[in-house]
């Protein structure tokens, strides 16, 4: 493993060689961070997550549209988990990096042919514009500071590559109001009720919650924190704003149609539910110039 990324390792790096993965040790840890390791450490759960989470052929389609062929490229994801962005996608790339912080997913990554690091997103171990593509999928909203993790992410972007992200929350559309932040305070016992929801356990709720550090009401990303990060950056910024039900139509402007209940918290907090603003997540599609 450490062969295939020593090229393009910075010359101060800490490197500790693992079974699974190389190591960049995370001396100060954030409680964020220690939740999101806890969390995606757990085999069950990341099996679960990789089993069930962006594994649609929405996605799939979405994603290769954004990233157009991968084949000989050098990709690195940040956030990677058990490692869905591949597993769903396929392909050939030339190295496959990915990095989290949490080892047993960094296990199951390595199975489907990731270079496995474990390292703290806003001080990666590699030297700038070698990557021919970073990706960043449901990972910036898991992150205390997010612009800084992006801002992180493009540096390593090669001039003439391309840096994608998706499945974070948008702000506007989750900034409910009234009774809509009323409801949204009580999900938590109406799933228990009704047996619905992702987390089968509280334990497991407790610990997805936790490390959900941006999805949540007055939270999440917005178009002027792409552009304002990676424009100084040298990046074209694209930002599509979707209902995660859609494919490639995403990157031609169409956003898709949320679930009733979210459709109905936007109403209830005064926006209109078919608007940009009320669209579920932001997919930003940025090319380094």
């Amino acid at each position: 493993m450490l062969s295939k990324i020593t090229p393009f390792l910075r010359s101060d790096a800490d490197v500790q060689v693992q079974e699974h993965y190389v190591e960049i040790p995370i001396r100060s840890a954030s409680e964020g961070l220690r939740a999101n390791a806890y969390y995606f450490n757990h085999p069950e759960w990341a099996q679960e997550y990789l089993t069930y989470c962006h594994r649609s052929e929405s996605f799939r389609s979405r994603w290769q549209a954004a990233l157009g062929d991968w084949t000989d490229k050098v990709v690195v994801d940040i956030g990677c988990g058990p490692g869905n962005v591949f597993a769903t996608l396929q392909g050939k790339p030339k190295l496959l990096i990915g990095v989290d912080v949490a080892p047993g997913s960094l296990e199951l990554a390595k199975q489907l042919g990731y270079t496995t690091v474990l390292a703290d997103a806003t001080s990666l171990p590699f030297v700038s514009g070698f990557a021919d593509i970073v990706v960043l999928n449901a990972a910036l909203h898991h992150c205390e500071d997010m612009a800084a993790v992006l801002a992180e992410a493009a540096r390593l972007v090669k001039p003439g590559g391309l840096l994608v992200t998706d499945h974070d929350p948008q702000r506007s559309a989750w900034d409910y109001k009234g009774m809509a932040k009323l409801l949204w305070d009580g999900r938590l016992i109406l799933y228990k009720l009704t047996g619905r929801g992702f987390h089968k356990t509280d334990s497991q709720q407790q610990w997805g919650l936790a490390c959900e550090l941006h999805h949540k009401p007055g939270h999440g990303v917005t178009k002027e924190m792409f552009q304002g990060t990676l424009q100084p950056m040298g990046f074209e910024v694209a930002v599509y704003p979707h209902n995660h039900e859609l494919g490639a139509e995403v990157l031609q402007g169409r956003k898709g149609k949320a679930e009733l209940k979210y459709r109905l918290g936007n109403l209830l907090s005064g926006r209109n539910p078919g608007s940009d603003d009320s669209a579920l997540t932001l997919m930003c599609v940025a090319h380094r110039n």
